[in-house]
């Protein structure tokens, strides 16, 4: 009897044993959500009582900014909290316990929005055992101490523009609407030391549960390192910088975090605000590397010494922060500035290659960023052979929004996964308030209007598909493009610009050129042939115009893999012919929609930046 019990506890302690083995061999996974640009739609501004208006469906209130404030902005403010608690859903779905937030994690840094993230945080927190990393972005502090803020387009009453200001001393620049200001305090833009300790539990300083927690400016290391040593070190006033001996000193929470035995999170503050060339107070950070290699080079140092700590120790660096390393155009840059200007689409934001080349350099080799609201993967080689591995982190606010997530597979295989967004509930919420702005705008400002199809928008991902189309239609066309590119793609249907592609008619006579038949016949039957060849027909073209053509331009740029699986893929071949076509017989009246093709071509062919693995060891990516 005795000997049947001891082989029974032999085989228990046995499996047991073989349990705890096989939850310690789970690889290790950590969820990137950037640019969440929380708004509290349900909150309350709390020194005046305000809590937004009443919703006529369901006879809550909502916090929200308007329908045409957020198609003019290359963010949604109201739809992407319910995005927000759906990825944290999936990432607890997921069994995943470690997420971090790259940035731009709240709409501008107000109490009232760091507040309803906090509190989401630590619910998050508490019920699921997640453990939440954060870093500032250049929208979280606006300024590194703080300013007077407010909106012109909170959505009032009867679907009229409110605004919401903190000081009387904005009623002039951000008032001026039918309904009467509200001054509220809880809409400022707080500085560092206000957003880092409302969120204090989130990374910005020590746990007693963290393995080790560092910044770049604390004396000890990972041989002598205690909870007690980076307590005293981690308060801001001894985490600053100076961008020069005479300049005013700034907070810096760049800071080293191993939440899991053997894997070390960086979160680097990439943030950079200048002080304003006339007047008081600092301009924006929304520049990043570029000048970090000015004004914060020590961050290259303090990788460096990471690297060298983590090789000597075996530990994994993994580094997170708001802006890309490396440029995200798919090569495409040089192009994109010679047709569109040197300052369209974001140009200042393209680090320089140097950024990239200095961190590889430093031994870095996986780099999480965000901003630019846009899926995308670099690599970059540095001077001494070393490679470094950029992915850029879609936001949760713009189309197409998802998330990533790293799998450390083994010493030398990291996975990457990007999760969609498709299935978001709640976020027609607000719908019913947009109808009643859409009739509001209809019947008293109706150049104002927007396409009232947005909120025909069946799943979230169809819901940022319409955004960015109006975005397109309402901001990016009168602002960046050329006319004469317009003028060709304009009103024109995919079938006449193949039938220009094989001729050298003028597209400023094509209405001419029409009437006389032999010339466009003649071109037509050109087109045919060239389809043909390439198991088309010209009659396929005629399902898509230039417009089309042109969004799907926005949506490459911004999905990059995600885009291409959403685009008809006929659609795409006909692109690449077209393409094809105009780099080997476009002629001189079409030399700039050459060049725009040259642009989309590229970015239909970049990185792997979906589903793909990085081989530590060899530098390079393996599509999955």
């Amino acid at each position: 009897m005795l000997k049947k019990y001891l082989y029974t506890l032999f085989i228990l302690i046995s499996f047991s044993c073989k349990q705890k083995t096989s939850i310690q061999e789970k690889p290790v996974q950590i969820a990137f959500l950037s640019d969440v640009h929380l708004l509290d739609v349900k909150g309350t501004l709390e020194d005046v009582g305000y809590n937004g208006i009443e919703n006529p469906k369901t006879g809550s209130k909502a916090f929200i900014r308007t329908m045409e404030a957020q198609l003019h902005s290359t963010r949604l403010f109201n739809e992407n909290y319910f995005a927000f608690l759906a990825a944290l859903d999936d990432v607890v779905k997921k069994g995943i316990k470690i997420v971090a937030l790259p940035g731009d994690f709240s709409d501008d840094g107000q109490p009232i929005n760091v507040r309803g993230l906090n509190r989401i945080l630590n619910e998050y927190s508490e019920k699921h055992g997640i453990s939440f990393f954060i870093t500032t972005g250049n929208h979280d502090p606006t300024s590194p101490f703080g300013e007077a803020s407010g909106k012109s387009d909170f959505m009032g009453e009867q679907g009229r523009s409110q605004s919401i200001i903190s000081s009387e001393d904005l009623v002039k620049s951000k008032g001026k609407n039918d309904l009467p200001a509200i001054v509220s305090d809880d809409i400022r833009a707080m500085g560092y030391s206000e957003i880092v300790g409302e969120l204090s539990n989130h990374g910005f300083f020590p746990q007693k549960d963290y393995h080790y927690w560092t910044t770049p400016f604390t004396g000890y290391n990972n041989d002598n390192y205690t909870f007690e040593k980076a307590q005293n070190s981690a308060s801001l006033s001894r985490r600053e910088y100076r961008q020069n001996p005479e300049a005013k000193a700034q907070p810096d929470v760049s800071y080293l975090v191993e939440p899991v035995e053997g894997v070390w999170l960086v979160a680097i503050d990439a943030n950079v605000y200048l002080p304003k060339e006339e007047g008081e107070g600092f301009q924006g950070a929304s520049i990043g590397y570029n000048l970090v290699l000015k004004h914060k080079k020590y961050l290259i140092d303090w990788m460096s010494h990471i690297c060298s700590e983590a090789k000597r120790l075996d530990k994994k660096v993994i580094a997170f922060s708001h802006f890309p390393m490396i440029d995200f155009n798919d090569g495409a840059s040089l192009q994109m500035k010679e047709l569109f200007d040197e300052k369209a689409f974001q140009a200042h934001r393209i680090p320089d290659d140097l950024v990239g080349q200095m961190f590889a350099d430093a031994g870095l080799k996986i780099h999480f960023g965000g901003h630019m609201h846009l899926n995308d993967t670099g690599i970059i080689k540095g001077k001494n052979g070393n490679t470094l591995v950029n992915i850029q982190v879609p936001s949760l606010a713009a189309y197409t929004p998802a998330y990533k997530i790293l799998e450390i597979a083994n010493d030398s295989i990291l996975n990457i996964d990007t999760v969609v967004l498709d299935s978001v509930s709640d976020f027609k919420e607000f719908f019913p308030l947009y109808e009643m702005e859409h009739s509001y705008l209809n019947e008293n400002a109706p150049s104002r209007l927007w396409n009232f199809d947005v909120l025909a928008s069946e799943n979230y991902v169809e819901y940022t598909n319409a955004h960015l189309e109006e975005l397109v239609r309402l901001r990016f066309l009168p602002s960046e493009w050329p006319e004469n590119l317009l003028s060709i793609l304009e009103n024109r249907s995919g079938k006449e610009l193949f039938i220009l592609a094989n001729s050298e008619i003028d597209p400023k006579e094509i209405d001419a050129t029409l009437i006389k038949d032999s010339l466009w016949k003649q071109a037509m039957e050109a087109s045919q042939k060239t389809a043909n060849e390439h198991g088309l027909q010209l009659e396929d073209f005629a399902s898509w115009q230039g417009n089309t053509l042109i969004e799907d331009f926005y949506r490459l740029r911004s999905g990059d893999e995600l885009a291409l699986e959403q685009i008809p893929a006929k659609r795409i071949e006909q692109y690449k012919l077209f393409s094809k076509t105009l780099n080997l017989e476009a002629n001189d009246y079409l030399n700039n929609l050459q060049l725009f093709m040259t642009i989309v071509e590229k970015q239909m062919n970049g990185e792997p930046a979906n589903h793909f693995s990085i081989n530590l060891n060899k530098g390079v990516l393996i599509k999955r």
